[in-house]
């Protein structure tokens, strides 16, 4: 894994002296923080040995701005972990303005092709590592196994323990081989779940002959392909630990990821803001009850705050000090921490500042709907064979009427965020529900189509009103729809609306 087992477990300086145990705790730690600039206590922070910090959208306002976010962190601390969640797909921070051009996990699990799926999370990994990017929160290896889950969904590859395997393992490989370390999550599989884990804990309920046919099979895969890290999920599999949730549980981290499946790289949580985590016990004591399960690398949340990482560094200090948290684990995790910074170093600030800013559109308008932004961009055609098309929905393309698209607001989780999705994101074709044309045909569009959508409600007033409607799912199928495109990208959203306006 680029540093020797033998040199991890050697914890530097075995002094258990207050401030050198303050430094290796704040070598496990990953905060966030509110605003387009660096705050200052991110930088005293980083003098004081942090190991890493975590970029979300709301930290993103344009191309050059985040380039310069970037080149700063990078001058003030060159070997430090800078990490994003940019799955592609629906999941974005780079592309949070406007969607991501790549078209996600569920379309290429669809078209199944790993070397697709390996050019898609390369083109990626170069994004990041020309803004000096080095940890990228991804890919997602949940077997998507329930249909109705609220948090997974089309970020996963599929519903095929097989397939699942196999694109992770392409998408391991892709960006990796761009310089950038990945991050396989949700351990031990969040696939199953029907409620989310930013709420809530939720509880697997699987045994465990169904876990090791289902769920654990990416995450074998993983190891093969010596994935960098593990992420950390913030829920309770009753079939290995009934009591503690997986981030808290040392059957689970070290038991069977270290142990019985070999994984030697970082450890890393999921948020601890989220309410799986840190409901009852608040943030601090998470973060230490993650450290003693075994977790190398602990996420704080997108608004940590100086009085927050203060207060999850006392505590961490206070756990060594009453004897709770042996210093040695503590310094083999901020040791595997550094490991990881060793081997994925980054482009300093001089490299930053001579890339071409790509991360947000700047440009008037919108893009051509087949349009790509550069090599390793599906274009629109190759996306649609993803598409599921049903009958009903062919012979509404066929019509020669004019066409209305209707887009109905749908909410998304926290892991997806306020990013534009749909056609609304790829043309300014789409029109309100009161806008619709005498005579045209209509598609109306949502994500999430259960039996409650509002969607529903749209689609029966213009069928009652005598227009031909179909039904659009840009999420995963969960029965209705005419159309399941299995994402809401802006390169998926692009791909969908040639489609429906007949612009192939």
């Amino acid at each position: 894994m680029g540093t020797s087992k033998s040199a991890i477990l050697a914890a530097p300086e075995q002094s258990t002296g207050a401030e050198q145990i303050r430094r290796l705790a704040a070598g496990t730690l990953m905060p966030g923080f509110s605003g387009i600039a660096v705050p200052v206590w991110i930088l005293d922070a980083y003098d004081a040995g942090l190991a890493a910090v975590c970029l979300y959208g709301t930290n993103v306002a344009s191309p050059v701005q985040l380039r310069d976010l970037c080149a700063g962190l990078r001058a003030h601390s060159p070997n430090t972990l800078i990490a994003v969640d940019e799955e592609g797909g629906d999941v974005t921070r780079l592309h949070y303005l406007t969607g991501s051009p790549q078209p996600g996990n569920a379309v290429l699990g669809r078209l199944d092709d790993v070397t697709l799926t390996a050019t898609s999370a390369a083109t990626i990994g170069q994004e990041l590592a020309s803004l000096g990017i080095n940890l990228n929160l991804a890919p997602d290896a949940d077997v998507n196994s329930e249909a109705d889950n609220p948090v997974i969904g089309v970020r996963s590859f599929g519903a095929e323990p097989d397939l699942v395997a196999r694109h992770t393992a392409a998408w391991i490989r892709g960006l990796e081989d761009s310089g950038v370390a990945s991050c396989a999550k949700h351990f031990p599989g969040h696939g199953s779940t029907t409620s989310d884990s930013h709420l809530e804990l939720p509880r697997v309920l699987a045994d465990a002959a169904t876990l090791e046919a289902r769920e654990l099979v990416p995450f074998r895969a993983l190891v093969e392909a010596r994935g960098a890290t593990v992420m950390t999920s913030h829920i309770l599999v009753e079939a290995l630990d009934p009591e503690n949730p997986a981030t808290f549980s040392p059957r689970i981290l070290q038991g069977l990821l270290r142990e019985e499946l070999g994984f030697e790289g970082v450890i890393l949580t999921d948020a601890l803001d989220m309410a799986g985590a840190s409901a009852e016990t608040g943030v601090p004591e998470a973060a230490v009850r993650a450290l003693l399960a075994g977790a190398d690398l602990l996420c704080l949340g997108s608004d940590t705050g100086p009085d927050l990482y203060e207060q999850t560094l006392a505590a961490i200090t206070a756990a060594v000090a009453e004897g709770r948290l042996d210093p040695a684990r503590l310094a083999d995790a901020a040791a595997r921490v550094a490991g990881l910074s060793a081997r994925f170093p980054a482009a300093g600030a001089a490299e930053i500042h001579q890339a071409t800013p790509r991360g947000v559109s700047s440009k008037p308008g919108r893009p051509a709907l087949d349009s790509t932004e550069g090599e390793g961009t599906l274009d629109a055609a190759r996306i649609r064979e993803a598409f599921e098309v049903s009958a009903a929905a062919e012979n509404w393309l066929a019509r020669e009427e004019p066409v209305a698209i209707v887009q109905v607001d749908t909410g998304a989780n926290f892991a997806v965020g306020q990013v534009p999705w749909g056609p609304a994101a790829a043309t300014d074709a789409v029109v309100g529900e009161g806008e619709v044309p005498d005579g045209a045909k209509v598609a109306v569009v949502g994500r999430g189509l259960d039996g409650d959508h509002p969607l529903w409600t749209v689609f029966s007033r213009l069928r009652a009103e005598g227009h031909a409607v179909i039904a659009v799912e840009c999420g995963w199928p969960r029965g209705g729809a005419d159309i399941v495109t299995y994402g809401a990208s802006l390169g998926v959203s692009q791909a969908l609306c040639g489609l429906l306006l007949g612009s192939n």
